[in-house]
Parts: C-alpha cells; structure tokens; sequence
C-alpha cells in the first residue's frame, strides 16, 4: 500500500482484511502514510465495493490456487484486475488445469486480467532465466541456484521453512505440504513453457538444513541440532534428460547470499547476483511494477510472460 501510494499513476481507495484488528481503521494510521489518509480497511470485498470501484486490486494472503481462487474468483467476476503474490498462480495450470481454464473464462467475460507475481516464484528462478535466453541461439539446459540468508527475512517466512522444529517433524511438515517453499515446481513449468519444451518427471524434494550452533534472530531462536531452514530442489526431464534444475537453500545465517543461473547453449550464459535479490522488499516491488503493465494487457488469466518486460513503474 505505502509504495503503491507513491505512484502517480495510482490512487489507493482501501483495503481488506479479515483481521478484527484492522477492520474499520483508517490506512494511513495503519501505515504511517500520510497519502493514504482517510482510506479504510474493509472486512469483505462487497464491503469495500459499496464504497468505492477499484480498477485492481494487489492479492497477497495465500499460496495454494485452490484457495486463491475463490478470492479470485469474485473479484474477477466484476471486471476488476488482480496481481497477486499466490505461488501456484504463477503457473496455475500445472497443479489446477480446469480451476485455471474456469478463471481465465471469467476473466475474458469480464474484461478482468489476473496474474501471479513476485520474486520466487516470479523473477529470480523464471523470469530471469527466460530473460536471458533472448540472446541464444540454442539452449540445451538452465540451472539455477539460489541461496538466502533468512535471518534477515520476516518472521513468517522464517516459520515457513522450519526454524526451530527439529528436522524430523519439518520432514512431516515438508511431506504434508505444510512447510517449505511453494512455487518451485511452477517456476520450472513457466521454464519449459517459454522454452517450448514438454517436462516430464517433475521431480522436487526438500531436506531440513541442521543448524551446528545457536542461532537468535530478530523473531527466534533455535537451538544446536534444529532445524534452521531448507534446501529444496526440482528438476525436470526433457527428451529423457535433466534439463532444468532449480536449487534452493534458505537458512538462518546462510553465508554468501546469491542468485546464479546457468544457461548451457550458444553462447553459454553464467550470471550471478551477489547478495541475492532482498526478497520482502523486491516482493512489494515487483507486485506493485506489475500492476502498470497489467491494465494495459489483454483480459485473461495471464502469465508474467506475457506482460512487457518488467521495469519500474
């Protein structure tokens, strides 16, 4: 909300929250924002509608598709645009191929257009490779690695990849779909799309990462021998070969932070980020850049694909 309130481009009319706490408060109390004065935070969308017609409106408060959608769904259905930060919609036809093709319907009737956006899923693991590959000639293979010092990252997302639990119940957890970082498998789906290339055996495993020490954080604290983060990995197979890898570690007090990809082609690309891309502040960026090029594309369930090249706005 408050770098979205910077934008000329942009007028913030409200928000919405299920959160008691928030319901009813003015945003630029909220927010400490002086431009968002005098907007309120509703408790339902036809709450919000009743008082004012947004053009989009900026989602941001699950992972799955499945449950995305029947937030979507609604808002979609008034011809309003959504960029939302929902993992599996960067490509959400590979998990929910008919919920997918039900939104993108409601969306053209509409007039509405809806995309996944962010940092991982969205730039850093997809986008960017894809980017990339404008100046090859033939691309046999991408690899990409990430490594993230989550001990500078939010609280929820330190959660999220298991700090503190001991490494057998993040194994439960990473089982059962309840830890870990979703999207990996739509970033590798979005990869093959863009490439023309048919994955087979999408192949994603996770492993909780031990930590040998004590480990205080700004939020928690975890002990020698607990779990302090993740290393998860997916690869898929192209014509019977590993052609796309995506490695990704995300641990408390992960040494050399960086984004590297590979592409192994003509010519043979290496680039590495160093330090990584800061993931809370380049997520807010990246869903707030987005929005701009969306209004200005056809109406449908979209890819990030199939925006302009992302930039500032």
């Amino acid at each position: 909300m408050k770098l979205a309130a910077t934008k000329p481009w942009a007028e913030i009319v409200g928000g919405v929250d299920i959160d008691p706490a928030k319901i009813g408060k003015d945003l630029g109390a909220l927010t400490r924002a002086r431009a968002l004065r005098g907007r309120l935070v509703w408790g339902s969308l036809e709450e919000l509608l009743a008082h004012a017609r947004p053009q989009l409106i900026f989602h941001t408060s699950v992972s799955k598709f499945r449950d995305a959608f029947v937030q979507l769904e609604p808002i979609a259905r008034r011809g309003i645009s959504v960029v939302s930060s929902c993992e599996e919609l960067l490509f959400p036809a590979l998990c929910e191929p008919e919920l997918a093709a039900k939104l993108d319907r409601v969306c053209k009737k509409a007039g509405a257009r809806v995309v996944g956006a962010g940092v991982n899923p969205g730039f850093v693991m997809d986008l960017l490779p894809v980017f990339l590959t404008g100046v090859s000639r033939e691309v046999r293979a991408i690899h990409v690695q990430r490594v993230v010092n989550a001990s500078t990252r939010r609280v929820p997302l330190q959660k999220k990849i298991g700090s503190g639990l001991s490494p057998v119940e993040f194994r439960r957890r990473f089982k059962q779909g309840k830890a870990g970082h979703a999207g990996l498998k739509e970033s590798l789906a979005l990869l093959a799309h863009c490439l023309g290339w048919t994955a087979k055996n999408i192949v994603e495993t996770g492993d909780a990462v031990v930590s040998d020490h004590r480990i205080r954080t700004q939020f928690l604290e975890v002990k020698k021998g607990q779990t302090c983060g993740l290393h998860q990995y997916a690869q898929a197979t192209v014509n019977g070969k590993v052609r796309l890898t995506l490695d990704l570690k995300m641990y408390l007090d992960a040494p050399n932070p960086h984004d590297a990809v590979q592409v192994e082609g003509d010519p043979p690309l290496d680039v590495v980020i160093n330090g990584g891309v800061a993931g809370d502040q380049a997520t807010v960026a990246a869903l707030v850049n987005t929005a701009y090029r969306l209004l200005n594309a056809p109406a449908g369930l979209l890819l990030m694909t199939d925006l302009p090249v992302p930039r500032i706005a």
